[in-house]
């Protein structure tokens, strides 16, 4: 897995960003943040409060108006699955892969190679309109794993899903990153989904986006239901709670 010089995979250094307007909005106020080779950070938050904009300054979406966002080979998935209707699931997994020069045939055999573990075999000649949502979300995932890119950003991959295949796809997600180690920033604003993901968990406040706390969630894995009632779980998530009402609501 290639890095950043000292060793690590994504750097925040003192990042701001304002989008001009009447008045401006300042979206990211000093924000500073590293995650390590091979981590699991979640940055969690309120809705508006920049997590997206900070995704797409780390992909190079968008430019800083101050500070850096520096980050070692990645891929980037938006919140939408953004699947290509006139692909079928082998032309769409191979996209990306496609896209950074990866030769067609290589790229088709790994993704036939992944296909089972990513809960599509049998699956590579249907159209994305043919698929569950749960599907669509999984072959989005397998379009960026096959990306050669070491580092992922994932931006709420499965908000858009119903509560129980939700649950279905973190533990699945587990399971593909306990056989295929990526470096990952994934953006939620469930705190659920960030313990039961994370390594690490940055909390931002509300705009102007800051980071308000750093959790690091020590809890074994698997993550599984036992997880979610112990009280362990329990006592991060108050934690959580807490950073994410800030001290004003908290009085």
């Amino acid at each position: 897995m290639s890095s950043m010089p000292d060793g690590r995979a994504i750097e925040v250094r003192g990042l701001s960003l304002t989008y001009a307007g009447r008045p401006p909005v300042v979206a990211l106020d000093g924000v500073d943040l590293v995650v390590a080779p091979g981590e699991f950070a979640v940055l969690l938050g309120p809705s508006g409060c920049g997590k997206s904009t900070l995704l797409r300054a780390l992909a190079g979406l968008v430019r800083p108006t101050a500070g850096e966002a520096l980050a070692s080979s990645v891929a980037y998935m938006p919140q939408r699955d953004l699947l290509l209707p006139w692909r079928r699931v082998l032309g769409n997994a191979t996209f990306a892969a496609e896209l950074a020069g990866v030769p067609p045939a290589e790229a088709r055999g790994r993704a036939r190679a992944l296909l089972g573990r990513f809960g599509l075999e049998g699956f590579e000649r249907a159209w994305p309109a043919q698929l569950s949502g749960g599907m669509r979300q999984r072959l989005a995932l397998l379009r960026t794993f096959l990306a050669p890119r070491d580092t992922l950003l994932l931006d709420e991959p499965f908000g858009a899903l119903d509560a129980i295949t939700r649950r279905e796809m973190q533990g699945w997600l587990q399971g593909v990153l306990a056989e295929e180690s990526r470096t990952v920033l994934l953006v939620t604003h469930d705190i659920e989904e960030a313990l039961t993901l994370a390594d690490t968990v940055y909390v931002m406040s509300p705009r102007p986006g800051r980071i308000v706390d750093r959790v690091e969630v020590s809890l074994t894995r698997p993550r599984d239901a036992t997880t979610l009632t112990s009280p362990e779980f329990t006592a991060l998530k108050a934690h959580l709670l807490r950073a994410l009402e800030g001290p004003t609501r908290n009085r």
